[in-house]
């Protein structure tokens, strides 16, 4: 037997109990969550100081029991779409079309009927996971941007959720052969921007009341390939529904001036953020860094 073979067997056999348990009904699925959100808000706190941190700094404003409303929420969204994630593995297509409802999916349309690429950016908030299962459903050819996980096995278990109903993974080391391979072909190139960024190699701006780096990978390429750029936001309508919104943040990115690219979608990650601040990833150590201008001299 090969060693591919034998790679693929034994990731599918570590796979068999992850992917019964998808099999469980949603009723079910949730009472699971609400399990696990007392047991890691309540009992054995899952990053909680983090969490209340990140929200302190994001919302100086906001008195502690309205922050402690958001983070209590907070925690029953990442337990949420957590599971739904692992869901999307055994979902039909139907059951995605049923829980997933677009806004404005003209405007990826109509770069699409034009044989227009098109980069679409966003951030870890409500269910981006399904956003691209949707998105693909919809007959709009998705390549997903991720970052490999270290744990080769859920790292390869991942790869087979996000490809379930066709959309392309692909890792960051990667992304800029594969446009480059694929530019004769009409992809969306679904990017997550709100990941800690290199202090030396980012764009500081302002963000969530706080010095921010931000990516500027999304920016660089686009003006490479002059593929316009489209915010796209989700939003959580009750448990497991969810509407995608997008916005466009450049039609003709050559024509913009420096940053303005990446300040335009950071700010509309920002609102969306304020529009439900509950379903963003606040458990993540996004301000790792400090700006270079303000380091201590000590």
């Amino acid at each position: 037997m090969s060693k591919g073979i034998s790679h693929k067997w034994y990731y599918g056999i570590l796979s068999i109990p992850l992917t019964l348990f998808a099999l469980l009904p949603f009723p079910l699925l949730y009472l699971f969550s609400d399990f696990l959100h007392f047991l890691f808000y309540r009992l054995f706190p899952y990053r909680l100081k983090v969490v209340a941190n990140n929200l302190q700094n994001a919302f100086p404003n906001k008195t502690q029991s309205e922050r402690d409303l958001i983070a209590k929420a907070f925690y029953y969204n990442l337990f949420d779409v957590s599971l739904e994630t692992l869901k999307a593995i055994t979902m039909s297509k139907r059951s995605m079309q049923q829980r997933v409802q677009f806004k404005n999916l003209e405007l990826i349309q109509q770069f699409m009927q034009q044989q227009q690429s098109v980069i679409l950016v966003g951030g870890h908030s409500a269910n981006w996971e399904w956003a691209g299962h949707a998105l693909q459903i919809a007959g709009i050819p998705i390549a997903g941007l991720y970052h490999p996980l270290s744990n080769k096995w859920f790292d390869w278990f991942m790869y087979q959720i996000r490809s379930k109903f066709g959309m392309i993974p692909v890792a960051m080391h990667d992304i800029l052969r594969f446009m480059l391979s694929k530019k004769d072909q009409t992809y969306c190139y679904a990017f997550i921007a709100d990941q800690t960024a290199s202090a030396e190699q980012a764009h500081w701006l302002t963000f969530l009341n706080q010095d921010t780096a931000v990516f500027m990978g999304t920016e660089k390429l686009a003006k490479k390939f002059n593929m316009p750029v489209v915010f796209c936001a989700a939003y959580r309508n009750k448990r497991g529904y969810y509407t995608i919104e997008f916005d466009l943040v450049s039609a003709t990115p050559n024509q913009t001036e420096p940053f303005q690219i990446t300040v335009s979608h950071t700010h509309l990650l920002e609102q969306q953020i304020l529009r439900q601040p509950a379903a963003w990833l606040w458990s993540h150590r996004r301000w790792k860094h400090q700006h270079p201008n303000k380091k201590s001299n000590v």
